[in-house]
């Protein structure tokens, strides 16, 4: 009866360190649009080719005809202003976009 209960127990602990630490990932995660001075779609394919491969970076979007790239990436491990420098690698002009009201 003793090991089922204890069983039990950190079966209801590991579960709720999992979520915990779920959550947290989940906290971690932003999503940035950047305003660039793209004009083309080589230079979409120079910032869909390397902005990827920066540390923390999980998604890339460009929208060539409105000049606009949505970066998604993990705010523990990288920032907006490194991925400012990053375009600046590819020599692209970026700035964060305005905030949509």
């Amino acid at each position: 009866m003793k090991k089922i209960v204890l069983f039990c127990l950190l079966a209801v602990l590991g579960f709720g360190i999992n979520e915990a630490s779920a959550q947290k990932q989940a906290a971690a995660v932003k999503t940035t649009v950047f305003l660039t001075d793209i004009d083309c779609e080589g230079c979409a394919k120079k910032i869909t080719n390397s902005i990827p491969f920066q540390k923390g970076v999980k998604d890339v979007k460009v929208d060539v005809p409105t000049k606009l790239v949505t970066v998604t990436y993990d705010s523990s491990k990288t920032n907006d202003a490194a991925l400012l420098k990053a375009f600046q690698k590819v020599k692209v002009k970026a700035e964060v976009a305005p905030k949509k009201k």
